[in-house]
C-alpha cells in the first residue's frame, strides 16, 4: 500500500526512479537521486508501507537518537517531488531499496501512483560491474523499447539484455503493460573499484540525463568527489602490480574500441555540452 500526502497539479511530469541493492553498483543511482533531491529540495509526497514488501531480517529497521529521543526508521521507498528545474517540467524522484517480495504489486503501486499525477514518462537509473578502467569515461548505456523516446539521442537502442533481472526490468515490464514510455539508464562501474560510493559513475548517468532532457543540472560536489575518488583508485592501482597492469589492459581496449568514436560528430556533442555549461554559468565538463 503507498501512503500519500496531498499532491499539487503537475506539469508534464517525468518519474526518475532508482534503488538500493542488485540494480546499483557503486551506489552511484542511488547517488543521483539524492543528489536530485538535495539539489531541488524534493518533498516526500509518497511512501510505501515496508510491511507489504521488506523482510525485515535483509533489511532491518534503523535505530537513530533525534533530539535525544530514540526514532525507529523503517526501510522503505520514497517518492519526491521536484519542481521549477531547468528540465522545465515536475520530477518525482523515486529513491527506494529493491523490495523483498511482491514485486508486481510493488511496481503496479508506483506506477499507478505516477500515473494518476500525470507522468508520461518512466526513466530508471542503474549501474553495474563491469571490465571498464577507472582512468576512462564512465560508460552509460541508453535503452528504451519506446520508438519517440530512441529518438532523442542517436545512441539510445532497444535493449538486447537476457538473464535475471532486478526491480528495474519489473518495472519496465509492467510500465510497458501500462503504455507508459520508459527508459533505461545503465553506467558501467570498473570492478576492481566498485565499492560504494562511486561518484564518477553518478557523475556520468548525470551527465547522459542533461544530454536526453537537454538540460544544464548543476553538479554540486559531485566534480570533486569524482576526482578524489578516481585519485583514491590511482594510489591503489600504484601500489599492486598486478592491478595496475590490469588497468592498463582496460584502458587499450578501450582506446581501441572507442577510436571510431573520435569523429566530427562526438567532438561536436561534447562541445554542445560545454557551451550549455558556459552559458548557465557552470564549470566545463572535467
Amino acid at each position: 500500500m503507498i501512503e500519500v500526502t496531498e499532491v499539487p497539479p503537475l506539469t508534464d511530469p517525468i518519474l526518475i526512479a532508482a534503488f538500493e541493492g542488485w540494480n546499483d553498483a557503486g551506489e552511484c543511482a542511488t547517488g543521483v537521486i539524492e543528489h536530485l533531491a538535495a539539489l531541488w529540495d524534493g518533498e516526500i509526497v509518497a511512501r510505501m508501507d515496508p510491511e507489504e514488501y521488506y523482510d525485515f531480517q535483509v533489511n532491518r529497521p534503523r535505530l537513530s537518537l533525534v533530539d535525544g529521543v530514540r526514532v525507529l526508521e523503517w526501510p522503505t521507498t520514497r517518492v519526491m517531488l521536484v519542481r521549477d528545474t531547468p528540465v522545465g517540467r515536475d520530477l518525482l524522484l523515486v529513491l527506494g531499496i529493491e523490495p523483498s517480495v511482491r514485486w508486481r504489486s510493488y511496481s503496479a503501486e508506483i506506477l499507478a501512483f505516477a500515473m494518476h499525477h500525470g507522468v508520461g514518462t518512466l526513466i530508471t537509473l542503474g549501474g553495474l560491474l563491469a571490465d571498464v578502467p577507472h582512468t576512462r569515461p564512465i560508460p552509460v548505456g541508453v535503452t528504451s523499447e519506446d520508438a519517440d523516446l530512441r529518438s532523442l539521442a542517436e545512441d539510445i537502442e532497444r535493449s538486447s539484455y537476457e538473464g535475471p533481472s532486478g526491480i528495474v526490468g519489473v518495472l519496465h515490464d509492467q510500465a510497458r503493460q501500462m503504455d507508459l514510455p520508459s527508459m533505461s539508464f545503465w553506467a558501467a562501474v570498473p570492478h576492481y573499484a566498485g565499492g560504494a560510493p562511486s561518484p564518477k559513475a553518478s557523475l556520468a548517468l548525470l551527465g547522459r540525463l542533461e544530454e536526453v532532457l537537454s538540460c544544464v543540472i548543476d553538479e554540486g560536489e559531485l566534480l570533486e568527489q569524482a576526482r578524489a575518488w578516481e585519485r583514491g583508485v590511482d594510489e591503489l592501482a600504484s601500489t599492486d602490480e598486478e592491478v595496475a597492469e590490469y588497468v592498463e589492459s582496460l584502458e587499450q581496449a578501450q582506446d581501441t574500441a572507442d577510436l571510431p568514436e573520435a569523429s566530427g560528430d562526438a567532438i561536436a556533442k561534447e562541445f554542445e555540452r560545454y557551451l550549455r555549461r558556459r552559458d548557465h554559468g557552470g564549470p566545463a565538463p572535467g
